[in-house]
This record gives C-alpha cells, sequence and structure tokens, in this order.
C-alpha cells in the first residue's frame, strides 16, 4: 500500500533543490511569487532549507488591493526573506484596456482571470532576471493534473519542486518544514470571483488526490468529470509541438 513520508520527501527534495542550482545557477537566488498560499509557502521554506535564507527572494504581486495579502507578508516574515512588493494593478488595467480598444470582439471572462497570472510571472522573471536568480514553479500535481494552472503564468518556471506532490502531500511537507498551520491549511481562493479552487473545479482536492494516487474515485460523475478536465488540459504539461526536420545538426550539443 502506497504511504506517504513527508519527512524523506523533504529531505529528498531539498536535496534535489541543492542539485538543481548546483547544475543551473551556482550561487544564484531562487526567486519565488508569494501568493500566501501552502505551495508558494512549501517551496519558498524548502528554498531557504537548501539554499540559506539569504539566497531566496519572494515577490508579492497584489493586483491592486489584496485582501489576504497578510499571508504573504507573514511567509515572509517567517522565513526571514528579502522580498519586494510590486503591483500589477497599472499593467493589468492597461493592458486590457488596450487589448479592448484593438480586438474585434469581446474580452473573454478567461482572458480577464488568466492575464493577471501572466503579468505576475512576466514580473517574477523581471526581478530574477535583475538579480540572477532562477525562477521557482510552485504548481502540484493535483492542479496540474486537471489544468488548474495559467500556461506561461504560474505555471511557468525554471525548476518546480511540487509538481509530484499531490495537495495532501504538499500539506504534509509544510508542516514538517515547520511553516504556520494557518499557511498551510489555508483556504485557496482564485481572487476574482471569490470563488475556493474546490467550488470551481466542482470537487474537492481529497478526493482528487485519492483518485491519482490509487485510481479510484467512487462517484462516477466526480469521475467523469476529473477524467474530461484532464484530457482537454493535458497539453499544458507538454513541450511546445515542434516541426521535425532531419536536417543535419554538427554543433557540439
Amino acid at each position: 500500500m502506497y504511504e506517504f513520508d513527508a519527512r524523506k520527501v523533504k529531505e529528498n527534495l531539498v536535496e534535489w533543490i541543492q542539485d538543481f542550482f548546483e547544475l543551473n545557477g551556482k550561487d544564484c537566488t531562487a526567486v519565488v511569487a508569494i501568493s500566501g498560499g501552502k505551495d508558494s509557502s512549501v517551496v519558498a521554506a524548502l528554498c531557504v532549507e537548501a539554499l540559506g535564507k539569504e539566497r531566496v527572494f519572494g515577490v508579492l504581486l497584489p493586483n491592486g488591493e489584496q485582501a489576504d495579502i497578510d499571508a504573504s507578508k507573514l511567509l515572509v516574515s517567517h522565513l526571514g526573506i528579502d522580498s519586494a512588493i510590486i503591483n500589477i494593478k497599472d499593467s493589468f488595467e492597461g493592458m486590457l484596456h488596450e487589448v479592448e480598444k484593438k480586438l474585434p470582439g469581446t474580452v473573454s471572462k478567461q482572458t480577464v482571470t488568466n492575464l493577471p497570472a501572466r503579468l505576475r510571472m512576466a514580473a517574477t522573471y523581471a526581478v530574477a532576471q535583475s538579480m540572477n536568480g532562477r525562477v521557482a514553479n510552485t504548481c502540484n500535481l493535483s492542479e496540474d493534473w486537471v489544468g488548474y494552472a495559467t500556461r506561461y503564468g504560474d505555471a511557468a518556471g525554471d525548476f518546480s519542486p511540487l509538481s509530484r506532490l499531490t495537495v495532501q502531500e504538499v500539506k504534509a511537507v509544510g508542516l514538517e518544514l515547520g511553516l504556520p498551520e494557518k499557511l498551510v491549511h489555508k483556504t485557496p481562493i482564485d481572487g476574482l470571483s471569490g470563488l475556493t479552487d474546490e467550488e470551481n473545479l466542482g470537487f474537492s482536492y481529497a478526493v482528487l488526490d485519492n483518485y491519482i494516487r490509487t485510481g479510484v474515485c467512487e462517484d462516477k460523475e466526480v469521475k467523469a468529470k476529473i477524467d474530461q478536465k484532464r484530457r482537454m488540459n493535458k497539453f499544458k504539461l507538454e513541450l511546445m509541438p515542434s516541426f521535425q526536420y532531419d536536417g543535419p545538426i554538427k554543433a557540439a550539443d
């Protein structure tokens, strides 16, 4: 029977992050977009344990007023890392206004939903590139499984510690790291509609996580919904398709 050993996985994650930076950015800084939720909290804490707090930088990215930004500030304070608050409101409104003027049709709801995530990632990369950093991806397996991430937004990054861990496993690692329980168990909200992730998805992460690890989902309607989301969003996890041409490549690779 499958059992999750949070302590062992935490130790393996720390070692994996150290190995990544040794090969892909020795002495570089880990740059983490801090939302105040469990995923960014766990990733930031793992990076601190792996690299030291002086090599981890948090980026807080409100879109105007953010009701739960105190959670992000709590994490930064708890970990003792340097950080910056970069408000994307002007960028978001300016981009949306320009698109609305030039688009022949109506701007879609999905555009409005996903644009902030892509602007946040652009800001995070701007910070990272300016300070010789590497951007942490904070997505987990459960969200990735059903496509609950924005391509080239929060789904982007240079290294991804949590992409093979379910929500329940991420929480367990967070507690093993000694993070405040209010951050580990904070209910994720999409920041636009006011709905929780689970309300948007139509099923709980506990049910999804169990299905991922055991293959069992007793509710046939929920199973069908999960399977459909998986089919529709699997492309987000794959490399961009490229035309295959057999021309010679003689340069060293």
